[in-house]
């Protein structure tokens, strides 16, 4: 079951990016930061990348499939996480559309950027959090070692969520630690309004 502590782990990188964007956009919000476009841009990127690009593909192909043929009883948790996944693709282009938007016209749409990046934050947390309590604990229970043999095998391609199976995710969740305002990140407080 080595595919479940890669979940695990591929949640709590996505988590800390997920709660690092929070935190900006509450320091935009109360007039603590000033807007980082490049690093507003690096977070959707690293949203866009892994989970749409990487980490769901493995769980609807792999996880997914495999517990639709051995625990019948999961179907429709299984139809609602996938349809969150195709979801969750749709509103990280309205985000990167949203961001170019706020970058373009200023901070009289701020409200409009904060908005679609709220509404993928709480489906995101959501999803995450369904994945943990509900998808998780029953699929530890419900397939068998051999099941999880070809499970384990898709998801050791990416043991690391923090750099990508190439490591083309390194350096880009460095810029995003590197660039986000301490204490969430370890960015200069040159980027907070004095």
């Amino acid at each position: 079951m080595k595919a479940l502590d890669i979940i695990h782990d591929e949640h709590r990188a996505l988590g800390a990016v997920l709660q690092a964007f929070g935190f900006v956009l509450d320091g935009i919000r109360d007039g603590r930061f000033e807007p980082d476009f490049a690093l507003l841009a690096a977070m959707i990127e690293y949203i866009t990348q892994v989970p749409d690009k990487l980490h769901h593909p493995k769980e609807d192909d792999y996880l997914f499939v495999k517990m639709r043929e051995r625990i019948p009883a999961a179907a429709a948790l299984l139809d609602q996480l996938e349809a969150e996944h195709a979801e969750g693709a749709r509103r990280t282009a309205a985000l990167r559309g949203a961001l170019v938007h706020y970058q373009g016209i200023g901070p009289a749409v701020f409200a409009e950027f904060e908005a679609a990046a709220r509404t993928y934050l709480a489906a995101s947390w959501s999803h995450v959090n369904r994945e943990e309590t509900e998808l998780l604990p029953l699929a530890r229970t419900g397939l068998a070692a051999q099941d999880w043999a070809e499970i384990d095998a898709a998801f050791e391609a990416n043991k690391s969520p923090w750099s990508g199976p190439a490591g083309e995710f390194r350096a880009l969740f460095s810029r995003i630690v590197n660039m986000v305002p301490s204490p969430m990140g370890v960015g200069a407080s040159a980027s907070a309004k004095g």
